[in-house]
Order: structure tokens, then C-alpha cells, then sequence
């Protein structure tokens, strides 16, 4: 008997030591998207391959405005030639928007991690946050950015050319005794699993997982790596979207029919294909009736959608022991939410205890928790096929992200990332009755955020889109005060170039928000946008909301700062002007700064108003120093506010 049982212990052995020899290291999942994660095992892949150095591939992502060869190959260090060799195009050519892009690098050791360095020169309104996950796509970290420039915390300054180490690895000797030759990093987006991932790339699954240290059952989650073993380079054919798989044949038929029972079974179709004729145009009817009568009612302010920063991956759930209804409905809804959880509506019951009262945030929200993490669950109805299509296709760290969907009974449940500081209204209106406070850097660092936003809206959509409804109730602040843009149920695509215009005879959004040209003559373009965003700026500063800002009716916005600004007694207009609460940290010459910037915004001429990239790299020098000021000398501020 104890002979068996060494014998059994020296078998497990032996399989699990199998299973670690083709093991690179083990996969880190939302750790290397946690910035205050300073795990030194979260700084790259483990230096433990057969050679120091070797040919490494990763895999991009072409976004805006890394579109190009040329472009791509800059930013990650790649040679241009062997980049357009290897994805079967020209060294002019450039790639469609999503579209993957296999990038060849040299891999190789530093101290005790694998990488391939490039360099970065810091823009306005970057953060080490979203160079290492958004123009990076997270083939770099926060940590490792931090680590490798040695920087003492993560404040970067606009011109700053920083190192940036890309996650690469090399075969381990086990690895190239069983014929891997090369590693992919391969950057996980939503609904990836690691079994489809090995498919489109050729490999066994077993193998994926081994090089990953991971099971069949691990989870993996968007915004990491996962490295996959090659024995050949990757090819371009291997980065084309699966086709759609065929539909299943009929049944076949009995080999002699019954005359009769093909006669009923005729009638039985034509009795099916009536009554489906009809349900369809219903829900055609159902559909025209939300899309154009919904539209004319009038519009409540929209309710306030909760969000936060959070990478907590939900992959799309079997649909298993749905009923038939939910089944057939959402088959129509797959070509919306193809990158997105599909939720059954039971399960969004769990998380809100049945939509307890309780778990009421505003309006129609709810606060739910899904997986553990709390989420913002908002029940809508009418059409939203336009508002998930956009949600669906944008990926920024200053918009809300749309992570499932569930239809029931009629309506639509978005569910969104929860934000525990809630609405910017809460924070910038009645200040003195809530006893909720911003200061300076963090109004500034606000309108930075919501700048930063728009313009990977106006700048790098395609098409380009106007959001049309901005105000503080849709801006939403996660637990370290970083903005979101949330509520896109009014946004549309913006026709044409910077500064071209649309018509329009629908004519919706709030009160002291929408742009003259707008409200007059139905003009759409980017610039309404920057007008919004003015108005927002305004109560930014001034902590009182929009329609107490209008001395009369017929009075424009602009004539209000002039007022200010130019009388002989500015300065102590202007003190009056700010929010009271930030008094002690205002600088007089950065809020004079500000409310010139605002003015540009408000010119009633749209042309004359500044773009939102111009906007962006405004407010990142007065954010810069603030900071320095702030940092080098804090009663530099009482003394700017007393001099006002």
C-alpha cells in the first residue's frame, strides 16, 4: 500500500512537472493593470529563455493615429520593412481601424526581465496610465513604465521622451526541445478566450495554456498579454477575422414521402410563415414607434450613469437555460454586441436584489455586483442599437465603458462600470449645502479629463462624433477624481472635417448647454462640443450652475465673462466669480488664464472657437503648473487669492 501510494505521488509529479516545462512564467491577469500593484513580478516576462536575446513578435492594434506602417513600426521600435513584409502590404500602406498588425521586434534581457525598449515623447494630456493601456494597448504597464525610467511617482511632463519596455519573451530550453521557436505576445480584448486565440494563430490550446502557466478553466481578462508558442512566423492570414460559421443543413427527408403528410406539412408552413410575417411587423411597428415618437417627447435630463476604472473582465456567458424568446432576440441583437457580455436578465437580478430600492442610485440606475465588483445598471427603453454600436467601437480612459447588455420584457439594461465619486454636479453645484469640496488641481485636472475625451472623439473616430450633451451631470468622477464622459444617447457621427457643419431639424439637448448656430439654424458639427464644454468650464469654476450664470434672458455667456474681465474692477469681480470653496488655492493668474480660455469657447461665431486638441493642450500647461506651483510653494496661492 505505501509502495502505491509513492508510486501515485511520483506520477503526479512527474505530469505537473510536464506541464511547467513549457511554461514561460506564470500569466499576471488584472495585476499588471493596477498601478498600485508594485509587484516586482508584474515588470515584465521572466528572463528565462534558452537565449538572451532572440526574434519576438507582438501583436497592435491599428488606432488612430497609428494607422500606418510607417507610424506603427515608429512607435514600437519595429523595422518598417520587415513590418510590411510580414502583414503582406507595402512600407506606404496603412491599416484599417482595428484591424490586427503582427509587429517582428528583437527581444532581449534586461536584468532579470524580457523586452523590447522603445521611446515616447509625452503629449498633452498623457498620464503613465494611458500610455502604457491606451496608446500602448497595455504591451506595456504603468509599473514597468515607472520602474524602467526611474520615476519616483507617476507625474509625467508634456515634451518628456520616456523609455518604454515592451512585453516580449524568448522560448525556454523545454520550449525549443518540443520545436517552439518563437513567442507572440498577443494583446487579449473582450470575449477573447485562449482556446479561439490559439485557433486564429494555429496552435494547440494545451500549449497556449502551458506557456502561460494557466488551466482549462482560467479566466483571462482585456488590457493584458498572453504569450503564444510558434514553431513558424506569424503570418497575415493568421490576423483576418473568422468568416461567420455556415448555417446547418436541412434535415433530410424520408426517402418516399407520405402525399398526405406533405400536404399537411405544407400547410403547416404556410400557416408558420404567416403568423412569422406577422410578429415581424409588429416588432417593425414596435421599433418605428420608439424610434419616432420616443424622439418627440421631451426630453427629461438623462439619468446619471455610475462608472469606474475598472478592468475586471466578463466573459460573454453560454446561453445556457435561457427561454426561447431571449434565445431568438438575442441572435437579432449579435451584430451589436459583438465585443460585449450579453447578461440574462436573472442574473441582473442577483446583483440588484431584484432592482431593490436599495440599490437605487438615480432615476433608473441601479448598483449591482457582478463577480464581485460593483457595476451601474441602467434600465432604458426605445432604440439604443446606435448608443451600442458607439460604445461598442470607442476605447478611451476619459469615456464611460459599456461592459454587457439584457433585454427583457420590452426593455434594454446597459451595464456600466461603477464610479464611487459619482456626478460632477454633486461636486461643483451647492457646494456650501452638500459639503462636497473640489480644489483647484482637481477642477483643472476635471476639465483636463473631459478636454482629453472629446478630443479622441472629434480627432480619433472614425467617422468622427459629436456627443451633444455636455454638462457636469454627465461627467462622471471615478475614486481618484478622473473624469468620464458618460450618457452617448444623443451623440451622432460629425459629417465632414473639423469645423464643416450639418443640418438638422431635430433640434434636442439642455438648456444653456446648446450652441447658437445650433439653436438657430440647426448647424451640427464638432464645435458644439467646444461650446458645451465652455459652459462646463464655467461652472467648473464658478461652482454655480448654468442658469444662474445668465444675468437676463437674452444675455450670451460671453458678454458675462467680457463684463468681468474688462471692467475697471475685474479683479474683484473675478474673486467673486470663482467658487468661494477654493478660496486659499486659486492663482489669479491661472484662473484669468482659464476664463480666457472659456471666452474662446463661448465666441458665438463657431469658427472662432478653438478645436478641442488646441483646447487639451491649453488646459495640460495651466494642469503643469498648477502642479509645480503647488508643489514649490503652496502659499503661493493664499497670497495670488488675497491679491485679487
Amino acid at each position: 500500500m505505501r509502495f502505491s501510494c509513492v508510486i501515485f505521488v511520483f506520477v503526479i509529479s512527474i505530469l505537473g512537472f510536464c506541464a511547467l516545462i513549457h511554461a514561460q512564467q506564470l500569466y499576471e491577469a488584472k495585476a499588471t493593470t493596477n498601478c498600485s500593484n508594485t509587484d516586482g513580478s508584474v515588470l515584465g516576462y521572466s528572463c528565462n529563455g534558452l537565449n538572451r536575446s532572440c526574434q519576438a513578435y507582438l501583436v497592435f492594434r491599428s488606432q488612430p493615429p497609428y494607422t500606418s506602417v510607417a507610424s506603427i513600426s515608429t512607435l514600437l521600435t519595429s523595422d518598417p520593412s520587415e513590418l510590411a513584409a510580414i502583414n503582406s502590404v507595402s512600407e506606404t500602406a496603412s491599416f484599417d481601424t482595428n484591424k490586427l498588425v503582427i509587429v517582428p521586434v528583437n527581444c532581449s534581457c534586461s536584468g532579470n526581465y524580457s523586452q523590447a525598449n522603445t521611446s515616447y515623447v509625452v503629449q498633452a494630456g498623457d498620464s503613465v496610465f494611458l500610455i502604457a493601456n491606451n496608446t500602448y494597448q497595455a504591451l506595456s504597464n504603468c509599473q514597468a513604465v515607472q520602474s524602467q525610467n526611474r520615476m519616483q511617482d507617476f507625474d509625467i511632463v508634456t515634451g518628456e521622451r520616456l523609455t518604454i519596455p515592451l512585453r516580449c519573451a524568448c522560448p525556454t530550453k523545454n520550449q525549443s526541445d518540443v520545436g517552439i521557436k518563437y513567442l507572440l505576445s498577443y494583446l487579449i480584448t473582450w470575449g477573447d478566450t485562449v482556446s479561439d486565440i490559439s485557433v486564429k494563430f494555429g496552435v494547440d490550446t494545451r500549449k497556449s495554456l502551458e506557456a502561460n502557466g494557466l488551466s482549462a478553466n482560467s479566466i483571462i481578462f482585456p488590457f493584458t498579454t498572453l504569450l503564444i508558442p510558434l514553431q513558424n512566423p506569424p503570418s497575415s492570414n493568421q490576423t483576418i477575422a473568422s468568416p461567420p460559421p455556415p448555417a446547418s443543413p436541412p434535415p433530410p427527408s424520408s426517402s418516399s414521402p407520405n402525399p398526405n403528410k406533405s400536404s399537411d406539412k405544407t400547410w403547416v408552413y404556410v400557416v408558420v410563415g404567416v403568423l412569422g410575417g406577422i410578429a415581424l411587423i409588429i416588432v417593425l411597428g414596435i421599433i418605428i414607434f420608439f424610434a419616432v415618437f420616443g424622439k418627440r417627447k421631451k426630453r427629461s435630463d438623462p439619468v446619471n450613469i455610475i462608472v469606474s476604472e475598472s478592468f475586471e473582465a466578463r466573459e460573454k456567458p453560454l446561453n445556457q437555460n435561457l427561454d426561447e424568446e431571449s434565445e431568438e432576440f438575442l441572435e437579432s441583437i449579435s451584430s451589436i454586441a459583438q465585443s460585449i457580455t450579453v447578461y440574462r436578465f436573472k442574473e441582473l437580478q442577483t446583483a440588484t436584489d431584484n432592482f431593490s430600492p436599495s440599490c437605487l442610485i438615480n432615476g433608473s440606475v441601479y448598483r449591482g455586483l457582478i463577480n464581485g465588483d460593483n457595476a451601474a445598471i441602467k434600465k432604458v427603453n426605445g432604440d439604443v442599437s446606435k448608443e451600442i454600436n458607439l460604445l461598442n467601437k470607442i476605447n478611451h480612459f476619459n469615456l464611460v465603458r459599456l461592459s454587457g447588455v439584457c433585454f427583457n420584457d420590452g426593455h434594454w439594461f446597459l451595464v456600466y462600470e461603477y464610479a464611487a465619486n459619482g456626478p460632477l454636479s454633486d461636486w461643483i453645484c451647492n457646494t456650501n449645502s452638500n459639503g462636497k469640496f473640489l480644489n483647484w488641481m482637481q477642477r483643472i485636472q476635471i476639465a483636463s479629463d473631459v478636454a482629453t475625451g472629446l478630443n479622441y472623439l472629434h480627432s480619433f473616430t472614425s467617422p468622427p462624433y459629436v456627443h451633444n450633451d455636455i454638462k457636469s451631470s454627465n461627467v462622471l468622477l471615478d475614486g481618484d477624481f478622473r473624469a468620464k464622459i458618460a450618457n452617448f444617447a444623443m451623440a451622432r457621427s460629425a459629417e465632414g472635417q473639423e469645423g464643416e457643419f450639418a443640418l438638422t431639424r431635430h433640434i434636442v439637448g439642455t438648456k444653456g448647454y446648446m450652441a447658437p448656430e445650433y439653436l438657430e439654424h440647426g448647424l451640427v458639427s464638432t464645435k458644439l462640443d467646444v461650446y458645451a464644454f465652455g459652459v462646463l468650464m464655467l461652472e467648473i469654476v464658478s461652482g454655480r450652475e448654468v442658469a444662474s450664470l445668465y444675468t437676463q434672458e437674452d444675455t450670451n455667456l460671453s458678454d458675462v465673462l467680457n463684463d468681468v474681465l474688462s471692467k475697471e474692477d475685474g479683479q474683484e469681480n473675478l474673486k467673486k466669480f470663482i467658487d468661494p470653496s477654493m478660496e486659499g488655492n486659486c492663482p489669479l493668474e491661472l484662473a484669468v488664464l482659464v476664463m480666457r480660455l472659456i471666452d474662446s469657447c463661448l465666441n458665438k461665431n463657431p469658427g472662432d472657437r478653438p478645436s478641442m486638441d488646441e483646447i487639451t493642450q491649453s488646459l495640460s500647461r495651466i494642469l503643469t503648473i498648477s502642479l509645480n506651483r503647488e508643489s514649490s510653494n503652496v502659499s503661493g496661492y493664499q497670497s495670488s487669492w488675497s491679491s485679487l
